[in-house]
């Protein structure tokens, strides 16, 4: 499985998730940001591209290493200084209250422990800062739901632990994130992997 999840994920991720369509995605959920940004799943760098003009540093998390260097031409085109810090999103080695904003993008799907780095998110945001996000999760019709339980544990195995069934909004908001707006909807492509959640959330004082 090392091999697999270090050399030949990222590869098959950078290639399946570079879909305009996602860049849609990836563009609202980062509305506003601004900043000093934590990217939790910085992965290939896919949302490099899509960066607000006033983001203005990114440390990038990630296990794969080698998504680090898929991101090479990503990264040197930036208009953003960005920096690989750290391998997992659950113990960030930034300091409390030193970021403006977080970015989660198909991420929080496959967190072991996703109260733990939300927690976190929580700790290195400064107090007012945001959380921007769009991931995809449970599905809101039952039917969908039940072929997500089905495939979820099968899928786990194939895509690196992604969980097919979290219900993000709540994780989010139960790690003590505000809200501030939100909305969800059925993207393209089959449904029990397309029932995406987008929305930014802040960090109360």
């Amino acid at each position: 499985m090392g091999w697999y999840r270090e050399r030949l994920l990222p590869r098959v991720i950078d290639k399946a998730c570079a879909a305009p369509e996602l860049g849609r995605w990836r563009r609202r959920a980062m509305e506003g940001m601004t900043g000093v940004v934590v990217e939790p799943g910085f992965g290939s760098g896919l949302n490099v591209p899509h960066y607000p003009d006033t983001v203005t540093r990114v440390w990038a998390v990630d296990p794969a290493t080698y998504g680090w260097t898929l991101a090479t031409a990503r990264v040197e085109a930036s208009t953003a200084a960005i920096e690989h810090v750290g391998l997992d999103g659950e113990t960030l080695p930034l300091d409390s209250d030193s970021c403006d904003a977080g970015l989660l993008t198909f991420t929080l799907c496959t967190i072991p422990d996703a109260d733990g780095a939300l927690a976190e998110l929580r700790r290195v945001i400064r107090p007012g800062g945001t959380l921007h996000y769009v991931e995809h999760g449970a599905a809101p019709d039952a039917s969908t739901r039940r072929w997500q339980g089905r495939i979820e544990p099968v899928h786990k195995r194939l895509a690196d632990g992604c969980h097919l069934t979290r219900r993000m909004p709540e994780l989010i908001e139960g790690a003590g994130f505000e809200i501030d707006w939100a909305d969800e909807a059925y993207s393209r492509g089959p449904k029990p992997w397309s029932y995406f959640y987008v929305g930014r959330a802040t960090n109360p004082a």
